[in-house]
């Protein structure tokens, strides 16, 4: 592990160091996103489009239910247990990662009990076609709300690799491992074997991660009796929910609804293209996870002029990275779908379409990450809900008229509505211009800043 940019001793900033960070993030993110890849298109050859887009239709939902399983804690335990370790409140510390483990099992078990009535209440009425792959698929909730609180309480201890490896490394080739020793013994492959097997080995390495994290834990921390201050903990989660849960209503409400208005079929085929399109992202969310700290600290040190220069160049950095990717998926986009199958290649256009997204997402640069980490996260939270309601109505105007394009279409435009919003409220609030058009000026832009409008304050 490399030396942090943000040590758990120092309000120090350390750009060298982030690069460091940032560079370890990037081969796990890139490892695990080529394997998660690999995983979906040896599924989707293995399992055909019918059987693989009820997979990947009840994967979606698990996904989405994980959000108010974790009631927040996710990024409430980022944020505090970097407070923490800065503060030395070991009590505290121990208290936020034993009393967060608790809360988010006993709420996704009571999420998951609902959720199962009400399957078997809808199937009772409706005779809903995907009863039972969802009763078995429901029980995902807990071990992906799991996986997120693991993931932000290793980062919080600033050990990258023990975040991301469990999840986005040994789980997908213990995946691929299961599915291809079921394919060779059954000579197929179902959705409901799929899932099940999703589950076990899901399960396999949050158990591998919590035995790790456990034993960090104990080495790293002081050995003292843990403090649960619940009242506080649930106030900020509770904030940071509504943020995850729209942020999650965004990246999945396109797939949902293609998926129930279209069909099990065209939800496999344009998930497949919302996936290849988030390659676009990956040195945005690659950059944003290590310095997102960084941005806290120099906010709350009134230093705007590197704040500033630091949003410049990570903004740069993303902005290069997205657009050569981008435009290598627009020129191959028919033999890039093609890998998933001949039936996949009829996705190319929502594949284009979706790139443009997020090519405009990389314009912005880190503009959510920048207004949460400094203090802003209610204006978040208000655009984020707003966003995610447009997004549920375009889709629901466009798809019944444009097919799976309507939703690559409607996904697009709300992702370059909230990028504009986010990144004005930034300027008009912070006095921080983080597109990368800004970022070209350079020393002009840094000029910009002694004549700019911004304030310290926090909502």
């Amino acid at each position: 592990m490399t030396q942090t940019s943000l040590s758990g001793n120092s309000d120090s900033f350390n750009f060298s160091a982030l690069v460091k960070d940032v560079k370890v993030v990037l081969i796990l993110k890139l490892t695990g996103l080529l394997l998660v890849y690999l995983v979906k298109v040896f599924l989707a050859r293995w399992m055909g489009k019918t059987e693989y887009g009820i997979y990947e239709y009840v994967i979606s939902w698990s996904l989405l239910l994980a959000i108010p399983a974790g009631l927040g804690f996710p990024s409430t335990v980022l944020r505090l247990i970097s407070e923490y370790r800065v503060k030395q409140d070991w009590a505290r510390l121990g208290g936020i990662i034993r009393g967060s483990l608790l809360l988010t099992i006993l709420a996704s078990i009571f999420l998951c009990l609902v959720s199962t009535a009400l399957i078997l209440l809808l199937d009772h009425y409706y005779s809903f076609a995907y009863t039972k792959p969802l009763l078995i698929g429901i029980w995902l909730v807990p071990l992906q709300a799991l996986v997120q609180l693991f993931l932000e309480t290793a980062r919080g201890m600033k050990d990258f690799t023990l975040a991301y490896a469990p999840s986005l490394v040994i789980s997908p080739i213990l995946l691929l491992s299961g599915g291809l020793f079921f394919l060779q013994r059954n000579h197929a492959l179902r959705s409901i074997t799929t899932i099940e097997m999703a589950m076990v080995m899901l399960a396999i390495a949050l158990s591998f991660q919590l035995w790790l994290l456990w034993g960090k834990l104990n080495r790293e921390v002081e050995q003292t009796t843990p403090i649960y201050n619940y009242q506080e903990w649930i106030r900020i989660a509770l904030v940071l929910l509504l943020q995850a849960g729209f942020t999650e209503i965004l990246n999945q409400t396109d797939i949902v609804m293609v998926g129930s208005v279209i069909g099990a079929e065209d939800a496999g085929i344009y998930s497949a293209a919302v996936k290849t399109a988030q390659w676009v992202a990956f040195a945005l969310q690659t950059v944003n996870i290590v310095v997102a700290p960084a941005f806290t600290t120099l906010y709350l040190q009134g230093d705007r002029q590197e704040l500033q220069k630091l949003v410049f160049k990570v903004t740069v950095w993303i902005f290069w990275f997205s657009l050569a990717v981008g435009t290598i998926l627009i020129i191959f986009a028919q033999p890039v779908m093609g890998l998933f199958g001949s039936d996949f290649v009829a996705a190319h256009w929502q594949l284009k379409i979706l790139v443009l997204g997020r090519v405009v997402d990389s314009l912005c640069g880190s503009v959510g990450t920048l207004l949460i980490m400094t203090g802003y996260q209610n204006k978040m939270v208000f655009i984020t809900g707003y966003a995610a309601l447009i997004n549920i109505i375009l889709n629901a105007v466009l798809i019944p008229i444009f097919g799976s394009i309507g939703a690559a279409i409607a996904t697009s435009l709300t992702i370059a509505m909230w990028n504009v919003w986010v990144g004005l409220v930034v300027i008009k609030n912070l006095g921080i211009y983080p597109s990368v058009f800004y970022g070209f000026l350079g020393r002009k832009g840094n000029r910009a800043l002694d004549s700019s409008p911004g304030n310290n304050s926090s909502n």
